[in-house]
């Protein structure tokens, strides 16, 4: 889901679709130019099992990955950061997969997505609380940044009303890992567990305190 909404805010698929729809492409209404994917500073915010599975796509597309995190990963080679500002700062793109804490709400505040840029990107698939909503709507009004993707908001289903009217956001209703092969899979792992648990084997994925 964070690759498929950052080509569609990059290529403004959405947009373009719109356009077509509302019998644009035959008048003189010239449709904006989109910005490829290739070769772009993607920071991830989270390298949890998800954000590595998200910055393993990107790498195919040619994307550098830098990210921050609790802790440095010492499987990965991607540079790390411990700063969320200064990951901003280096990257054209920022993609939340971290989790909701007290130390991640608002993390996204107005500073990040002013060192983020103009033409930045933001993508949201973690909570919708951990970006500053109020801030991010302030930043694509005033265009302090480019665009974002957000499949989850701080008050859901409540959506930002000035969000539902610009062609540079891309909005989905908290789906990313709905898929019938995703809900599948999650209810195998829950049975592999059980059994394992039952049996007296190690768990497939036990919860560690860390």
């Amino acid at each position: 889901m964070a690759v498929g909404l950052l080509i569609d805010v990059l290529r403004k698929i959405s947009a373009a679709d719109r356009y077509v729809r509302k019998g644009l492409w035959d008048t003189k209404a010239e449709f904006p130019l989109g910005s490829k994917l290739c070769s772009k500073r993607v920071g991830i915010v989270g390298l949890g099992s998800i954000g590595q599975e998200v910055a393993k796509r990107l790498q195919a597309f040619g994307c550098r990955i830098m990210y921050t995190s609790r802790n440095k990963k010492p499987s990965v080679s991607y540079p790390y950061y411990s700063n969320v500002l200064e990951l901003a700062a280096d990257s054209d793109v920022l993609i939340i997969c971290c989790g909701l804490t007290e130390q991640t709400r608002h993390m996204i505040n107005k500073y990040v997505m002013l060192a983020l840029g103009k033409e930045g990107v933001v993508i949201n698939i973690g909570r919708g609380a951990i970006i500053d909503e109020e801030e991010l709507v302030q930043c694509l009004v005033q265009r302090e940044l480019a665009g974002a993707g957000l499949d989850v908001f701080e008050n859901e289903p409540h959506v930002p009303r000035e969000l539902l009217t610009m062609d540079n956001v891309v909005l989905s209703p908290h789906r990313a890992v709905r898929t019938p092969e995703s809900l599948t899979a999650m209810c195998e792992h829950v049975k592999g567990n059980l059994e394992a648990f039952f049996s007296n084997k190690p768990l497939l994925s036990p919860v560690m305190n860390i």
